[in-house]
């Protein structure tokens, strides 16, 4: 399985990056009501920092901001679980297949990637930031003569707006 597909299919929801039990049942290659069963059946495997399952409200977000999901999954009445990394981790155990074994790899790697992506992310801005603090003083002229540039515009379109008088 490529890394970008399990990319596309990682959420953020509750500040946790997860794989919804849709997904991943796709994924293994198994109905989403057999890993739903598999999850029930060991339930002391998958605590509430491995897994957890959407409120309503979360579902509805998740269906308003995802295009890709299937029709069927929109409309199904029961909400969907939500597995963190080691949630994932642990579902290997509980599917005991080899496909399990081999896509959980997978899936282990795309977490990893968004994870150092992430911190790269974080470096960036904090180096950013760094960088607006230590040169906004120099540039205070600069911003001041933009803000005047856009002000002295947003003015000359109020002028243009009005209906002239006199001779056309």
């Amino acid at each position: 399985m490529k890394l970008r597909t399990i990319e596309n299919r990682i959420y953020e929801i509750r500040g946790e990056n997860v794989m919804l039990d849709f997904d991943l049942a796709e994924i293994y290659g198994v109905e989403t009501r057999v890993l739903k069963q598999a999850v029930r059946r060991n339930r002391e495997r998958f605590p509430e920092d491995f897994m957890f399952q959407l409120t309503k409200v979360e579902w509805n977000d998740v269906i308003t901001n995802c295009d890709n999901l299937p029709k069927n999954v929109k409309f199904s009445p029961s909400r969907p679980f939500a597995f963190t990394e080691q949630g994932v981790a642990m579902l290997s155990g509980v599917l005991k297949s080899k496909t399990a074994v081999e896509v959980n790899i997978s899936i282990m790697r795309a977490f990893v990637m968004i994870r150092k992506f992430a911190l790269s992310h974080k470096d960036l801005s904090k180096k950013l930031s760094e960088l607006e603090q230590k040169y906004d003083t120099q540039f205070t002229d600069v911003y001041d003569a933009l803000k005047y540039l856009i002000q002295k515009n947003e003015n000359e379109k109020e002028q243009s707006s009005r209906r002239r008088i006199g001779y056309k």
